[in-house]
């Protein structure tokens, strides 16, 4: 099993910043992605951005795309969001997400939640208007 951390959530101001880092512990060595999913009130989750822990390669929502970037400390299994230019449509619960050796970062960037086999908690982000 791994078990996942997320913290960095909070309230900011449209146009702002947060960074929200996710810490793994457990059975990390049979990880092969790690990443994030959001879900807005009313919405289903959606798949924002992974890191392959294999090749590095990232993927981001198109929705996201050039506003927030994702990194990872690989010997720490810890892997950061950093977002800018928040928008009040960012507002959700963020949940940090890994998947075991099948689940690399394209196949949770394809197929979002559904190829997620360990969750986080969940961290709130607000954005106000």
């Amino acid at each position: 099993q791994v078990q996942l951390v997320e913290s960095g959530g909070g309230l900011v101001q449209a146009g702002g910043s947060l960074r929200l880092s996710c810490a793994a512990s457990g059975r990390t060595f049979s990880l092969a992605a790690m990443g994030w999913i959001r879900q807005a009130p009313g919405k289903e989750r959606e798949f924002v951005s992974a890191i392959s822990w294999v090749s590095g390669s990232t993927y981001y929502a198109n929705s996201v795309k050039g506003r927030f970037t994702i990194s990872g400390d690989n010997a720490k299994n810890t892997v950061y969001l950093q977002m800018n230019s928040l928008k009040p449509e960012d507002t959700a619960v963020y949940y940090c997400a890994a998947g075991d050796p099948r689940t690399t970062a394209q196949r949770m960037s394809v197929i979002g939640p559904r190829a997620v086999d360990y969750w986080g908690q969940g961290t709130q982000v607000t954005v106000s208007s």
